[in-house]
């Protein structure tokens, strides 16, 4: 019995999971769109700045739009769903919506401030889809500790190999703070403190 619940978290685990990537791909595949549109509407206009999503797309869009096409069978399944899961599909829904969230705000980001992706000498497009892959595991990682991560292991890394970004995002992924988890990765106290404070200064800088 033991093991059959085990079994059945582990698949549910893994559909919050796909949930989320979907979520993702839906995100990216509509900011795209709207790219194309923008530059097909020759720009003008009051509407959303160019390369965002359209005014009311998103997770709960889509949700209702499926209602709608289905006249409420689909609110009734995802009933169904949230019922037999005891709640653990809208727990997976509620993880995509952050990480959809989280995505924009990283978009917004990125064009804002460009230097972020060009001083540590990637493009925004691998720096955006690095961030991309990693809100697969945690929805809830922010796009300024994805940057923090990556820079820090930039710096400490070669002194420290067990320092790498998928270590310290593992780290924040088990709900520690950055600081922590550098000195579960086998800095002291001090120099984790140090350290934090340079990459902060290096983004504060990358961002005037």
């Amino acid at each position: 019995m033991e093991e059959k619940r085990t079994m059945g978290h582990k698949i549910l685990t893994a559909i919050e999971a796909i949930l989320v990537l979907l979520v993702l791909v839906i995100a990216t595949g509509t900011t795209v769109a709207a790219q194309g549109r923008g530059r097909g509407a020759g720009g003008g206009g009051g509407g959303a700045s160019p390369g965002g999503p359209p005014s009311g797309v998103g997770v709960g869009r889509g949700i209702g739009r499926s209602s709608d096409a289905s006249a409420g069978r689909a609110d009734a399944g995802r009933g169904n769903a949230s019922d037999r899961s005891n709640g653990r599909s809208d727990a997976g829904l509620e993880r995509a919506r952050m990480a959809s969230d989280n995505l924009k705000a990283a978009d917004n980001d990125l064009r804002k401030h460009p230097n972020l992706a060009n001083d540590m000498h990637v493009n925004a497009n691998d720096l955006r889809a690095g961030y991309q892959a990693a809100l697969a595991v945690n929805p809830n990682l922010k796009f300024g500790q994805y940057v923090a991560a990556t820079r820090l292991a930039h710096n400490l890394g070669r002194t420290n190999p067990n320092i790498t970004r998928a270590a310290i995002l593992a780290g924040l992924a088990n709900g520690d703070s950055i600081g922590k988890t550098l000195q579960n990765l086998g800095l002291s106290k001090d120099r984790a403190k140090s350290a934090t404070k340079r990459v902060d200064e290096e983004i504060k800088r990358s961002k005037r």
